[in-house]
């Protein structure tokens, strides 16, 4: 699940690989094999609870203590596991198709300027890691962090986060281990390209901002309490950070307990921004993964002088999701009754709210970000599935910018600072690889050849957009991707992704190593159910808490539009979801179980009735609700896959996925779904429980990690599908 800074996901299973070309294959009824006699039976011990009326039994609570017991039945788990899927033949052939596919492709994640310096955050061709590179005039590039530098012996590093200073003259950055996401904080000077002594650990999601001189910073630290705390993510705060000063003397200046009047909620992530060419600074609190901003304003000066005079701009009640400022300029991005969002304009002078006044209205895309540059506001919005891009200027006018092909612009590229003209962005579409475009307010977009193109001929494939009729008449769209000259009769493999949570969207992304399940003759597919934001935050809200049905059921719906059009058939569909995406998959599985004939469920939450008792648990009560109430309960309840598992049903093939050190949903929540699966199912199907040991929830998984990962999945899935090709000897 995500977490406050960004909400981010690990969002879409979507980037895999090359191989052979496409050609029809009969289906086999799956062969079923047990090496070894099967995976390892997990003890049952039973904890019954009584819950605003309704008795819950838990067969396996014990093992949410993680205690020896439990990690050498995951360590059993996951060699039963690595066993079965090894054992796929193909299997193989298909991580080769896939290693080099992703080899190939030299992945930038973002671009941001710094003085007359740009810095590039790029995974390089081959490489395993990604890495921060200072790029300078003619193309020419120098190395400045490479995370692989600060591994573990027996473990990989990953480079967390970065911001560079206005002036270009530092970095601060932060790096974790072994996808753990606990990141130390630590200062790169750039000029000499030595790392300053001090360093801050318990920086998760430091969510870092230089002051305008690029003397210091302000950043978020958790609280000093064991990980696997439930307090971990509770109470963080605010610091001041002075460069080449000892930590120790760093001054707490937002977030709870602080100031009388800004009460802030425990679960609240506080956050100071400053920007280059305004007196203004913004105090943030980001409420769990709740997408609402509370806000204030101060001027700068007071704040740094420990006396600011916060003033509220907004609460949750406005709905705001994202600012920018630009000298004395706040604009704020708002859902507020604009599902499809609006941008609102005050003036530092008078920091409220009821002075904004409206400067882009609501349309028909849905705006899903804001950039301030000197040149103007740009906006990033979302239509159909496809990306818009609009620049606000002082004139007041939004300018369309036509942009060189129909894609998605990736949030985490979308960058502009108000000492430069212009933004930086990411465009790719599901069978394009990604290119980073410079976009100027005149609508002239200079794409640039930061993002080389890979040598992957991506000539043979076709993507549409089409919308599958949910049963209650809504229009659920649903992205498919296939190799051309696609026979339309039922014979296909076809994978089918569902997600549906926190308002996000599982945008085009270019499927490098999905390609390979296509050659083969698949059909890789993405249902945008409700809960994600993709149609707007209407969209969201039909998918949470006593809506959450929506997702599943959407899913259900699509898979079965996938079946009537002829793409594929009852025994040749799988489907997959991740995180909170386990939700939706889990539940369809549970309920429709003869409807797919595989379920890939990814770091997925599979126990909500239980999630809020994780260390992550808490900031997510927002989106899921909490059993501390009698709604909430029920809500819980309803959306709990491991609690809707009967004993003697008929489960399809289930591949669970987790890394032991998983700080977004513990991987007790899929150890537990894996162990009641495995006892109450009467239909012979595997479930199997992956566990990587050096890994936690994809974010900040090496390449080679999940190249791995998804040569395992796209077998399982051939396998379970019914392709001759992929049946193991009994």
């Amino acid at each position: 699940m995500p977490s406050f800074s960004r909400r981010a996901f690990l969002a879409s299973t979507a980037c895999l690989a090359f191989a052979p070309a496409a050609r029809a294959e009969p289906y086999v009824k799956p062969v079923d094999f047990t090496p070894g006699g099967g995976p390892p039976v997990a003890p049952v011990r039973p904890v019954v609870e009584t819950l605003w009326g309704h008795q819950v039994t838990d067969r396996y609570r014990w093992m949410e203590a993680q205690g020896p017991e439990w990690q050498a039945y995951m360590r059993a788990q996951g060699a039963y596991a690595a066993k079965v899927l090894a054992a796929i033949p193909g299997r193989e052939a298909l991580a080769a198709a896939i290693d080099k596919n992703t080899a190939a492709v030299a992945a930038v994640l973002s671009v941001q300027t710094g003085g007359e310096a740009l810095f590039v955050e790029r995974r390089p061709a081959g490489a395993n890691t990604s890495k921060l590179f200072l790029r300078e005039g003619g193309g020419a590039e120098t190395l400045l962090i490479d995370p692989d530098s600060y591994a573990q012996p027996g473990e990989h590093a990953a480079l967390d986060w970065w911001e560079a200073s206005p002036d270009g003259a530092h970095v601060v950055f932060g790096v974790s281990s072994g996808g753990s996401e606990r990141s130390v904080l630590r200062v790169l000077d750039v000029v000499k390209n030595a790392v300053l002594p001090e360093t801050i650990d318990r920086t998760n999601w430091a969510s870092p901002s230089w002051l305008p001189d690029g003397s210091g910073f302000f950043y978020n630290r958790l609280q000093d309490v064991p990980p696997d705390s439930l307090d971990y993510e509770k109470n963080s705060l605010c610091w001041l950070h002075r460069l080449n000063t000892d930590p120790a003397q760093d001054v707490k200046l937002f977030g709870h307990g602080l100031d009388a009047a800004v009460p802030v909620r425990d679960i609240d992530a506080p956050g100071i921004t400053a920007t280059p060419g305004s007196e203004i600074a913004i105090g943030v609190l980001e409420s769990g993964v709740q997408n609402k901003l509370t806000l204030y304003a101060a001027k700068l000066a007071d704040v740094l002088a420990g006396r600011p005079d916060w003033g509220k701009l907004c609460g949750p009640e406005e709905a705001v999701t994202d600012f920018a400022v630009s000298g004395p300029d706040i604009f704020l991005l708002t859902h507020k009754q604009a599902p499809h969002y609006k941008v609102l304009k005050l003036s530092a002078d008078k920091p409220k709210i009821a002075n904004a006044a409206e400067v882009v209205p609501q349309g028909r895309a849905v705006i899903r970000g804001i950039a301030a540059a000197r040149d103007g506001l740009y906006i990033r919005e979302l239509d159909a599935g496809l990306a818009g891009l609009r620049c606000l200027g002082p004139d007041g006018k939004a300018t369309r910018i036509a942009l060189p092909f129909s894609g998605a612009i990736d949030e985490g590229s979308f960058y502009a600072d108000t000492q430069h003209d212009g933004v930086w962005f990411s465009l790719e579409s599901w069978v394009k690889p990604q290119v980073i475009c410079h976009a100027a307010s005149d609508g002239n977009v200079a794409q640039t050849g930061i993002a080389p193109q890979p040598a992957i001929d991506v000539s043979p494939y076709v993507s549409e957009e089409v919308f599958a009729l949910a049963r209650d008449g809504a229009r659920v769209p649903l992205s498919i991707v296939y190799r051309k000259g696609l026979k339309r009769d039922g014979s296909a493999p076809l994978l089918m992704e569902a997600y549906g949570a926190y308002g996000i969207t599982l945008d085009p992304s270019f499927l490098a190593r999905w390609l390979a399940f296509l050659d083969v003759g698949g059909v890789f597919a993405v249902a945008h159910v409700r809960g994600g934001g993709e149609l707007g935050e209407e969209w969201h809200l039909a998918g949470q808490k006593a809506q959450k049905y929506h997702s599943w059921q959407d899913a259900e719906d699509c898979v079965l539009h996938l079946i009537q059009a002829g793409y594929t058939s009852h025994r040749r569909v799988a489907v997959v979801g991740g995180s909170a995406g386990g939700i939706t998959v889990g539940r369809l599985l549970t309920e429709r179980p003869e409807l797919v004939a595989a379920v890939i469920d990814m770091v997925g939450v599979s126990d909500a009735l239980r999630s809020e008792f994780s260390p992550n648990g808490p900031p997510n009560i927002p989106e899921f609700g909490t059993v501390k109430t009698e709604q909430g309960f029920h809500d819980l309840l309803a959306m709990d896959a491991y609690q809707h598992v009967h004993d003697g049903a008929e489960y399809p093939a289930v591949l669970l996925t987790t890394g032991m050190n998983d700080p977004r949903v513990s991987p007790w929540e899929p150890a537990k779904m894996a162990a009641r699966l495995q006892a109450a199912t009467a239909s012979g199907n595997p479930v199997l429980l992956r566990v990587q040991a050096d890994a936690g929830h994809g974010i900040g998984s090496t390449r080679t990690q999940r190249d791995q990962e998804t040569a395992d999945i796209m077998a399982f899935v051939l396998w379970r599908t019914g392709d001759p090709r992929y049946q193991p000897k009994a």
